[in-house]
């Protein structure tokens, strides 16, 4: 795998919790029980970290002496390469769970994979990680659980949230040539296989939390190759406005 293509793998896993973090933390303060404000809190900052090392990473990767915060807070739009999934809004507390849902147990399984990368850095970094992206899962699905077999308006709330973003699942399991590059030098994980226990897992608990799994459909894309929804812009313009309006400051 060459140094472009690394670069930009280890890129994608960065950007990915970042902009997932980022979003999360916006319940910060608005959580609909203080404990789970806490527990909404310290998720987003468990991404905000693993994406940390990831970015730090990969600014070492290139080489041009960009560091985690130079990738984070100075790059446009069209340079961010995570999944569209991530950006979507908050909405009410089950669009959020929802989201959290699909993303935690897709990262859940993705670095169950990674802890075994033949790169020694991004091994390092998964097997860090692992423990949160485990309670992670374990939080949202428990939440589906809850809500699904909760109340009748809990149930209608959750059932439409997942109908609403499944549209934006298809795409972390979509590989391109990166994703081919990354699984032949056996540093990345075989998205094929990651995709078929993540179906059977949120199967399962759709089935328990007495969901619907809302059948395959046309997939929402190109996250990874810099095509956006509208929503990250807004993300950017507040997650980057203080080192971009004061460049040179120091803290």
């Amino acid at each position: 795998m060459n140094k472009e293509d690394l670069f930009k793998y280890v890129l994608r896993l960065g950007d990915n919790s970042l902009i997932l973090g980022q979003r999360l933390s916006e319940w910060c303060g608005h959580g609909p029980v203080l404990e789970e404000d806490i527990a909404l809190t310290n998720i987003a900052l468990d991404l905000i970290g693993q994406s940390r090392s990831f970015l730090d990473y990969a600014g070492k990767i290139e080489g041009e002496g960009r560091t985690e915060d130079d990738l984070a807070f100075k790059r446009d739009v069209l340079d961010f390469t995570n999944v569209i999934l991530v950006e979507r809004p908050n909405g009410h507390f089950g669009d959020t769970i929802a989201r959290q849902f699909f993303m935690d147990n897709f990262n859940y399984f993705l670095y169950q994979h990674l802890v075994k990368s033949e790169d020694q850095q991004i091994r390092a970094i998964a097997m860090k990680s692992l423990k949160e992206v485990t309670y992670h899962a374990r939080h949202s699905s428990e939440w589906v659980i809850r809500l699904g077999d909760g109340t009748e308006e809990s149930h209608e709330k959750i059932q439409q949230s997942i109908n609403d973003l499944w549209m934006f699942t298809g795409e972390l399991f979509n590989a391109d040539k990166i994703d081919k590059a990354a699984q032949e030098a056996g540093i990345g994980a075989d998205l094929e296989i990651v995709k078929k226990q993540w179906y059977e897992k949120v199967g399962a608990v759709l089935k328990e939390a007495t969901l619907d799994q809302p059948e395959d459909q046309w997939m929402q894309s190109g996250g990874k190759q810099g095509t956006h929804s509208e929503h990250l812009g807004f993300i950017l313009a507040e997650m980057q406005y203080l080192p971009r309006a004061y460049p040179d400051a120091k803290w």
